[in-house]
């Protein structure tokens, strides 16, 4: 339990000195007028509470991320805990941070633009495209989850397809509305339920003070399953949003449209990011009690167990029948506000690329219809195909952290621009080329699946050819702003 602990401490205080350090490097200017004042609509520019929009922040980008990434992250063991802490502090939270920022210069722009401004016209254009399937998927798989769950808390009575039409009508209407008609207000809600639900977890593992495993217990691959899931990259994709995800940076410039200050960065960016790692630990660590064997040294996650029994039993046996009731209520909270706005960001996307003013609603349904349209296509797949949903969930986590390269890859490029220290964007760009390009190679299904030696190999051509790139670039760097 110490390594647990220390963990935990590590996450709280890097927010106060390695935040603190981002801040500063970034350089935050407080009496600049920002975008929620100098383009107000009343639907997506609006000027709202720190606080309040912290919480959205949070619930945008946390999902069932740090929680079901975590779970099945701690099958690998305690290396799962580091990549947790040093992930979020070192990558996710400057991901966050960093991107959150310069939307928020860029008056709230879309990701897609400021990518294309820092890489070129050609980037800008593939990842309209990519994100826009990105979002697709992060609203498909987060809302059979839900459904499912619903289904099982009314006994059957109300089976999942009627929850999928209700989530589907309730995201509808939260991409087309003004976003403090029904997000800035239930919002809160829910990210008290999901915070309630870890400090819950958090107690119990104090009160119950269960032999969590330590780091000086070694840390081996403990995956059932390790011939065929080494731990790098399968670890790095699989915790994907308790350490870093590409997902969070096409959430932020929603939030930068209503920021009325830049100071409000550090906690609504880089404090959100943290606050996810927090959950995932919290999580990666009950589930390591209850699935790991702490006097053999080995996992005992049977094989094909999923998730969501490990949260049901989880929560049984720590908090009690009503317990595991609030615990199911906020693992169906976190995901349907995660897919909402993953719909309203691909509205925004759409709408930057074909210039369409968003006030009025009519010019919201024109993208909103079809875009939905699409979604429930993708979604009629993964629920009548019997490996349609395993399927898509593999490529959302793959795509997911490639976004985060091409996200880190832009804000190294800034910085350079900006002659500022461009170095705590860049490793960490480094090593997120190296494990999404290991992960295509390696994975069997849906993907190369090769022997993960040639994987490394290659992945470590690719990742090096990006630093040389990089360097060439730095070398005859231009006085311009893009690239």
């Amino acid at each position: 339990m110490i390594t647990f602990i220390f963990s935990l401490c590590l996450l709280i205080a890097g927010y106060f000195v390695y935040g603190k350090f981002t801040e500063k490097i970034f350089g935050i200017k407080t009496n600049r007028q920002t975008p929620a004042f100098t383009k107000r609509d009343d639907v997506d520019y609006i000027p709202m509470k720190s606080w309040k929009i912290f919480m959205i922040q949070f619930l945008n980008i946390a999902g069932l991320g740090p929680v079901f990434g975590a779970i099945m992250g701690a099958k690998f063991g305690v290396s799962s805990y580091l990549w947790i802490v040093f992930g979020s502090l070192f990558a996710g939270a400057v991901h966050d941070y960093m991107s959150g920022m310069m939307s928020l210069r860029m008056d709230g722009a879309s990701l897609p633009e400021i990518q294309g401004k820092y890489l070129g016209n050609g980037v800008k254009q593939l990842m309209r495209v990519f994100m826009v399937v990105l979002m697709i998927l992060v609203g498909v798989v987060f809302v059979i989850g839900p459904a499912g769950l619903l289904a099982g808390l009314t006994s059957g009575c109300l089976p999942a397809q009627f929850w999928i039409y209700i989530i589907i009508i309730y995201y509808l209407l939260a991409t087309l509305l003004p976003i403090d008609k029904i997000i800035g207000r239930i919002y809160p809600v829910f990210g008290f339920c999901i915070l309630v639900m870890a400090v819950g977890i958090l107690v119990s593992i104090f009160v119950y003070h269960p032999a969590l495993p330590e780091i000086w217990q070694g840390l081996g691959n403990k995956h059932p399953q390790a011939e065929t899931n080494p731990v790098f990259p399968m670890m790095f994709v699989s915790i994907a949003c308790g350490a870093i995800s590409g997902f969070h940076a096409t959430q932020s410039p929603l939030m930068a449209r209503c920021m009325t200050n830049e100071k409000q960065g550090r906690p609504i960016f880089y404090g959100a990011m943290i606050a996810e790692g927090i959950v995932a630990l919290i999580w990666a660590a009950a589930a390591s009690y209850f699935f790991f064997d702490t006097a053999e040294g080995k996992s005992i996650f049977e094989t094909g167990t999923n998730a969501s029994v490990v949260v049901d039993s989880i929560a049984r046996h720590w908090m009690g029948t009503t317990g595991a009731v609030l615990v199911i209520l906020g693992v169906i909270f976190a995901p349907i506000t995660t897919g909402d706005t993953a719909f309203r960001s691909a509205r925004l996307i759409i709408a930057d690329f074909l210039n369409l003013d968003q006030k009025p609603i009519s010019k919201r349904l024109l993208i909103a219809v079809p875009l939905f349209v699409v979604a429930i296509i993708v979604l009629l797949y993964s629920l009548y195909d019997a490996n349609g949903f395993e399927t898509i969930w593999r490529y959302f986590a793959w795509s997911n952290q490639t976004l985060s390269v091409f996200t880190l890859w832009t804000v190294t490029v800034y910085l350079s621009l900006k002659k500022k220290p461009y170095i705590i964007t860049l490793i960490p760009a480094l090593f997120m080329t190296m494990v999404c390009s290991a992960f295509v190679f390696v994975q069997k299904e849906g993907f190369l699946g090769l022997d993960p030696t040639l994987a490394y190999v290659l992945s470590g051509i690719i990742t090096m050819a990006s630093l040389i790139g990089f360097i060439i670039w730095k070398k005859n760097e231009p006085s311009k702003t893009t690239s």
